[in-house]
């Protein structure tokens, strides 16, 4: 190499800078998500609350009892469901029914609701249930309520009875009756620690558009079988 070109090698490393500049830190280039070519199937992801409904229970002796929106046919018939069996179990030989009865109308009182359960004796509504008066003795005895949950729950604990439901546009036909003669015989042997209700506790029960006039009729119709 010739001294010439010696001189200006060593010139170049002299005025070269001993550290490269840095050039500034660049990101790279963000892609496009990919989308879909048809918009109406792109899945998107929102945040879901869950609406769970609170069930209150059915038990009359509980805190809080559960709404029961009833439904209505055309006219504004209201529904209504019902328990029935013959008289003589229903009245007279399911000792915890008056209880059960006695309870519910108790809770009634202290949270000032109204009444949406009665007695019906010898309900005419069960001539629109054929399926219903071929299986039942006479006379027979229906527990009718607006709430379709405690109808439910009584079922299940009076176990031998049938249940359905029906139409009415007021409540004077939904507890329509007709007049019956009830007999019942003194048990025999009473086993229970308490003594047996006394007859006519069911009164208490029948509903308020029931006239005084049909009330004393049924109560002087009616009698033990000694």
């Amino acid at each position: 190499m010739s001294a010439l070109n010696l001189v200006s090698l060593g010139g170049q490393l002299l005025n070269s800078p001993t550290h490269k500049p840095l050039k500034p830190f660049l990101l790279p280039p963000t892609k496009p998500f990919f989308k879909s070519p048809n918009p109406i199937t792109t899945t998107t992801w929102k945040s879901t609350t869950t609406v769970r409904t609170a069930v209150a229970a059915v038990d009359s002796s509980g805190p809080t009892e559960k709404v029961v929106v009833e439904e209505e046919g055309g006219g504004g018939r209201k529904k209504y469901h019902f328990l029935v069996a013959n008289a003589k179990f229903m009245l007279d030989e399911e000792e915890h029914f008056q209880e059960q009865l006695a309870e519910r109308l108790r809770y009634y009182g202290e949270k000032n609701k109204e009444l949406d359960f009665w007695l019906v004796i010898e309900p005419k509504f069960l001539d629109k249930f054929p399926n219903i008066t071929k299986r039942l003795k006479r006379p027979a005895v229906a527990l009718v309520s607006t709430n379709a949950t405690w109808i439910t729950f009584m079922k299940l604990r009076l176990d031998r009875v049938l249940q359905e439901s029906f139409e009415a546009e007021s409540l004077e036909e939904a507890v329509a009756s007709n007049p019956v003669n009830l007999e019942f015989g003194k048990p025999e042997k009473w086993t229970a620690p308490y003594p047996k209700y006394e007859y006519g506790w069911w009164e208490t029960f029948l509903a308020p558009v029931a006239s005084k006039r049909c009330r004393a009729k049924m109560h002087r119709q009616s009698r033990f079988v000694l």
